[in-house]
């Protein structure tokens, strides 16, 4: 490979390099190690000394303590809380803890209603850990929060009643309505220094929920009356018996049981074999239920043993009835209401329904995470749903009737389940045009998510290689296959993603690369081709499809390894199927190097050139030849890591790991060289105009963001932001200039990042009020039996008129090859699935007139309160007329006789039986008839007024319709 950019005589020169001043530099780096300040050198700024003379050190760029931050915002929630959601009692809405809120969300359609916020906290995190409903008022909630703040809420109408402060942090609540005055709270406090900072750590207090001085301000309020009841270790559960005589705190080993008839008796302690993860009371008996962190399940019926009458302090053993089938700790108990089965989840994505007289169980397992909370809700038909958080942030109803999901509602999914994630060089990030899509990680590391910026919502998940989601095995980790790399084409069709998993001692690795195509009809990604092994054993370091190709060009997809090969991929279509979607991709060329492997790879705008990245070399290749035109090197980057076009492609900026070098491949030349004192790990290209941004780590935690032009070797703007990004595309809604990137955070938080930055409106992100809403109402009988009422449905808008309209298309019955836990929710499907079976009635103009059979009835009764106007005009004679009229007159003007009475079907008269005619009717006579509430337009079949009752039916129906009268 060349060493340098050949000089040809037309060429324009190379402008002189600036000089470095080695004795600056390494000053500034001494002054950042001692003070905790970095400098950054430029090759276009000068340091001006004091006498106001530039000085020789012309590449240095001082950082400012007083640059401004960039604005950003955050589109991921804080990590889903330990706490259960506790649900109002006729089960409309349920309340979850996120940060230092509570949201809201409607139990049957999963929308945010209203979130409370706690405010901000001067003397630490104010994170909330608990809620429960207000003893005193179904209409209020109490929270507590790590800022040692207990708050009570009006969730109707949104608004903070009180503030008690307990000056502890606060990790369970618990109430009675035996105890409505008081809350059981269990609290941390500093240890001594001669104990562990675990050996009695926390403690349980009785706290009163009125304040000592009412007129104090909310912020300082302090519990009229606290009670400790005594000292436990870091609490895992704390909960009060239905019959309100009893309090078990769980810590460590130990369940802590106080009889709150006689709180001042302290705490007896029961000794379990394994550490206890989580607590929760039966319903109705006074015993309780804990699981540990070896799976076990425990039921302890030791509240009714004498001794927890008269010692206190006591530490012993009981007889407990256990159940075991995790494999790991059990995170979530909890009771049905009745109490007959107990509800379990863990680690191993698998609820349990145990029946306790029995010891049998049941399972619903594939839930998609591991379950992290277990609640149990009344549905508005009286049956019961069990919701699961899941440790996704996602919630889950499973009908209990049914035993299967019934609606899950999930958020962004961007929490690892694993600890290796942290530290990946590599995370995978895209959008998606056609459907307006993000395309993130999601919490599985073989998944990825498709989020949607104007609803706020995931629109779908797309599990990327086949995987088990189990847990450990023999308490170590299972490493699963991992998304590497996504990218999308310019038009929206096509997706490549990169799958691998690490080898080991006893497996060679494996890697996938997998094109998807995107399908208009139903709105999914479906795989089009799988290739194994792409670059052999080796890793795939970068791939990138072509620009959008122009008329008559093909698509490429470009990917290089650790193998030092560059692979070129085609689309092949099938000349047989001529169909979009339906060719397959094809290797097409490959060239390698021989010292060095290719680390990135671009294209040019125009998809003529590619640059290739390897070592302290920049190549340029053409794209449809493979032929080598020019590479790029230059003293200022000894080690280039990515080679990107910026704008029209004339301009070059090389990346290495602390410098910054633009080309100009017209001229073959350096434009500019800029130096930084920190890792430049990112650099983001806008995609229409000559601006790109570089990414600096300026410290743990914190970046430091640069706007350039290649005009220029000074930053135009200089921001920093409070966190450093793992990846980071050039993302806006609208054409424009500004600085707009969307990310990933190291943290795990998904943030749009830019000058004009604004947050997507979502409803439910303020404290609003829910009184006005109403509240789904209980099912009647008669709703049951007739459905129900018309009046009570909402009127159809516009959308679902065009949706009832839509042309049939045809049915894509390969959904159903999936399993069933990966198939999208049915509600989803109905409407595209029957509208392809259904098909649009023609409009008929003429409706011919069919002969009617003497034997058949005809009914009188009209649905369509319209009367029926027949499609052919008729000319109405006086003949017919005259007829009418003595069909009106013989049927409905006429004197009848009493009408003689039936028993069974047999008449009766004067009490005797009479004979039954054997002449059989000419019609069967109908057992039900309504009152007609208008009168049918007459055939001109029928001209002549029929005598009979039973001629054609139509007297006998009409005499029928009479008797009524």
């Amino acid at each position: 490979m060349a060493a340098s950019t050949s000089r040809e005589p037309q060429d324009v020169p190379l402008p002189p390099s600036p000089p470095y001043a080695h004795g600056k530099i390494g000053k500034f780096r001494k002054a950042f190690n001692e003070k905790g300040k970095g400098k950054e050198t430029s090759g276009g700024q000068r340091k001006r000394s004091a006498a106001g003379k530039p000085s020789a050190t012309s590449n240095i760029h001082p950082i400012y303590e007083d640059d401004p931050p960039l604005d950003w915002i955050s589109l991921t929630d804080s990590p889903p809380s330990k706490t259960p959601p506790i649900l109002t009692q006729d089960g409309s809405y349920y309340f979850a803890l996120v940060g230092s809120s509570v949201q809201i969300f409607a139990t049957y359609t999963g929308q945010l209603v209203s979130t409370l916020s706690a405010p901000a906290s001067i003397t630490g995190p104010s994170d909330m850990t608990s809620v429960v409903l207000n003893p005193q008022n179904i209409f209020q909630i109490i929270t507590g929060s790590l800022d040692g703040i207990v708050r009570i809420w009006d969730y109707l109408d949104a608004t903070l009643i009180r503030t008690l402060d307990i000056a502890q942090p606060i990790h369970h609540i618990c109430t009675h309505g035996k105890h409505q005055e008081f809350i059981f709270v269990t609290v941390s406090r500093p240890s001594k220094p001669t104990k562990k900072p675990s050996e009695d750590a926390s403690s349980v207090l009785r706290i009163s929920l009125k304040a000592m001085d009412a007129s104090a301000p909310p912020a300082a309020q302090r519990p009229l009356d606290i009670i400790s009841l005594g000292k436990i270790r870091y609490p895992t559960g704390l909960a009060v018996s239905p019959s309100g005589n009893w309090l078990v705190a769980t810590a460590g080993h130990k369940a802590y049981v106080a009889n709150l008839l006689n709180i001042k008796s302290g705490f007896t302690k029961y000794v379990s074999p394994d550490r206890i993860s989580c607590l929760t009371f039966h319903p109705v008996e006074d015993y309780f239920a804990t699981g540990d962190v070896k799976g076990n399940i425990r039921l302890w019926y030791c509240l009714n043993e004498p001794t927890t009458f008269k010692v206190a302090g006591l530490e012993k053993k009981t007889q407990t009835a256990s159940f075991h089938w995790h494999a790991h700790a059990v995170s979530s108990l909890a009771f049905t209401s009745n109490g007959s089965y107990l509800l379990s989840g863990g680690e191993e994505s698998v609820l349990v329904i145990w029946q306790l007289h029995s010891g049998k169980k049941e399972f619903i397992p594939r839930l998609g995470a591991p379950i992290q909370t277990i609640s149990v809700t009344k549905t508005l038909r009286g049956g019961e749903e069990y919701l699961l958080g899941l440790t996704d942030a996602t919630f889950v109803f499973v009908s209990a009737s049914a035993l299967k999901i019934s609606r899950s509602y999930s958020r962004v999914k961007l929490f690892p389940s694993d600890n290796t994630s942290s530290s990946l060089k590599s995370v995978p990030l895209a959008v998606h045009p056609s459907s307006s899509t993000f395309i993130l990680p999601s919490s599985h590391a073989s998944s990825i998510q498709m989020f949607s910026l104007t609803s706020s919502k995931i629109v779908s998940e797309l599990e990327i290689f086949a995987s088990n989601r189990v847990s450990r095995r023999e308490e170590l980790p299972i490493e699963p296959s991992r998304v590497e790399h996504t990218v999308v084409s310019a038009s929206g069709d096509w997706m490549a993603s990169i799958d691998a998993r690490a080898p080991n001692e006893d497996f060679q690795g494996e890697v996938y690369m997998k094109i998807w195509h995107w399908e208009q009809k139903t709105s999914l990604w479906t795989l089009n081709t799988r290739i194994d092994r792409p670059h052999g054993l080796h890793k795939v370091l970068a791939l990138s499809f072509s620009p959008r190709p122009q008329d008559g060009q093909e698509s490429y997809l470009v990917t290089t390894g650790g193998d030092g090969a560059v692979k070129t991929w085609r689309l092949r279509s099938d000349r047989e199927k001529n169909r979009e979607g339906e060719g397959f991709w094809t290797a097409r060329s490959s060239f390698t190097f021989p010292s060095e492997i290719p680390s990135h790879v671009s294209w040019s705008p125009d998809g003529s050139l590619l640059a290739v990245t390897s070592g302290a070399y920049v190549s340029l290749y053409d794209a449809l030849t493979n032929i080598h035109r020019t590479t790029f090197t230059s003293p200022e980057c000894s080690h280039a890591c990515t080679a990107q076009f910026i704008g029209r492609g004339r301009f070059l900026a090389i990346q290495g790991k602390q410098e910054l070098v633009v080309w100009d491949i017209v001229s073959r030349s350096v434009r500019w060289s800029y130096t930084s004192s920190y890792p430049i790990y990112n650099v983001v290209t806008h995609p229409e105009n000559d601006s790109f941004v570089i990414l600096t780590s300026a410290a743990p935690g914190r970046s430091r963001v640069h706007t350039f032009s290649p005009s220029l070797s000074k930053p135009s703007k200089t921001t920093y932001l409070p966190f450093t990004l793992l990846n980071a595309i050039w993302y806006s809604s609208k054409p424009t200039s500004s600085l707009s990137l969307a990310g990933i955070t190291n943290d795990w938080r998904f943030v749009l990042v830019g000058d004009d930055v604004k947050a997507p409106e979502k409803e439910g992100t303020s404290a609003t009020g829910i009184k006005s809403r109403s509240l789904p109402q209980r099912r009647t009988l008669f709703q049951d039996i007739f459905g129900k009422s018309i009046f009570d449905q909402p009127l159809a808008d516009d959308s679902s008129a065009a949706t009832l309209h839509r042309p049939a298309a045809s049915v894509d019955k390969t959904v159903f090859d999936v399993p069933a836990h990966l198939a999208p929710p049915l509600e989803s499907l109905f409407d595209s699935i029957m509208m392809g079976f259904l098909k649009q009635r023609p409009i008929e103009q003429d409706y011919p007139t069919e002969e009617a059979s003497g034997d058949d009835d005809v009914s009188m009764e009209v649905d369509n309160p319209e009367p029926v106007v027949p499609s052919r005009s008729t000319k109405v004679d006086a003949k017919e007329i005259t007829s009418l009229v003595a069909v009106f007159q013989m049927h409905s003007l006429q004197t009848h006789a009493p009408k003689t009475p039936k028993v069974n079907g047999v008449v009766k008269v004067n009490g005797i039986h009479s004979k039954p005619s054997s002449t059989p009717s000419r019609a069967p006579q109908s057992t039900k008839s309504k009152p007609s509430r208008q009168v049918d337009v007459v055939s001109p079949l029928f001209t002549e007024p029929s005598p009979s009752p039973t001629v054609n039916g139509i007297g006998k129906k009409r005499k029928k319709a009479l008797d009524y009268f």
